[in-house]
């Protein structure tokens, strides 16, 4: 049987902080056996941000390539998972770079007319961890993933918050979590 693949975006500056941890767990239910994961830390990659230069509106490609490879991770990805804090109500400053530059499916399907711009449908999945407890955020941050999928055949399907993370700290992660987490990634990859 051919291994899946799951692609996943971290954007968080601490790999040791609640996000990361909150990712762990949901990892652990994926089965290495079946499904590939491969991962790009929005911060270690240092990506350039869109420079809206048009490049993508005449060809499938980025006017820089250091995304090339995650943009065939992407193509041949079965799942993707988002892990990232809130950060004033979005994501941090280097996932949005990278996402930003998702700009050149938008062209590929509204400029060049490629539908989809991304063949491989795949199912998502949405992790975050934010002091507050507030989830406005976090459900802002939803929505705007929700709706760029459509332009790269992703269906979110699941989305995982860990709040107040600022009053318990992150030593623990909630059992409710871990078990949202769990049942998140179990349900995701059920069809392996």
């Amino acid at each position: 049987m051919e291994k899946k693949n799951m692609l996943v975006l971290f954007g968080s500056p601490r790999p040791g902080g609640a996000t990361a941890r909150l990712l762990h767990e949901f990892l652990q239910e994926v089965d290495s056996e079946f499904i590939r994961v491969t991962t790009f830390d929005a911060y270690r990659g240092n990506y350039h941000p869109c420079i809206a230069c048009g490049y993508c509106q005449t060809r499938e490609a980025c006017v820089f390539p250091d995304l090339d490879e995650f943009d065939r991770e992407l193509r041949a990805a079965d799942y993707l998972v988002i892990a990232a804090p809130v950060y004033h109500l979005s994501f941090p400053a280097p996932c949005k770079a990278v996402m930003d530059r998702w700009q050149r499916y938008f062209e590929a399907r509204f400029s060049m007319g490629i539908r989809p711009p991304i063949e491989k449908p795949k199912t998502a999945a949405f992790l975050t961890a934010y002091g507050s407890g507030n989830s406005e955020g976090a459900h802002m941050m939803t929505r705007q993933l929700e709706l760029a999928f459509t332009v790269l055949n992703t269906k979110l399907e699941h989305v995982v918050e860990w709040p107040h993370t600022d009053q318990t700290g992150i030593s623990e992660v909630p059992p409710e979590v871990i078990e949202k987490a769990h049942q998140a990634a179990l349900a995701m990859t059920r069809k392996t």
